[in-house]
């Protein structure tokens, strides 16, 4: 099992925490209407937690290839990466449960859009 380091903690609990204060600060002044919050909110938490598991999981893969300087690049690439996929999914899984708009499953297909009724 993973040990958490306690610097890739505190950066995701930072990533998510600002996030969500932006979230917030939109919501209040109604720019964001409830279920846009629920869904950013639902971003915001996977993209923290997507973000600490890039930097653990980076860094222990750059340390295995090249230790020192591959655990520097892999926790860059790594962070980068993990907040990235973390805010993709929870921002589907957000607007698919509060939503926002339908599932790609669901979307109409490229070719009934062209066709004139």
């Amino acid at each position: 099992m993973l040990k958490l380091s306690s610097g890739s903690l505190w950066a995701g609990i930072i990533s998510g925490g600002l996030a969500q204060l932006k979230t917030q600060n939109a919501y209040t002044n109604g720019a964001l209407a409830s279920n846009e919050y629920a869904s950013q909110t639902t971003k915001n938490v996977t993209g923290a937690v997507g973000l600490i598991a890039g930097l653990e999981y980076g860094a222990i893969l750059g340390s295995r290839f090249i230790p020192g300087v591959g655990t520097i690049v892999g926790t860059l690439i790594g962070g980068i990466l993990g907040d990235r996929i973390g805010s993709s999914v929870g921002l589907y899984v957000g607007n698919a449960l509060f939503d926002q708009q339908p599932p790609l499953h669901q979307l109409p297909a490229p070719h009934s859009m062209n066709q004139i009724q």
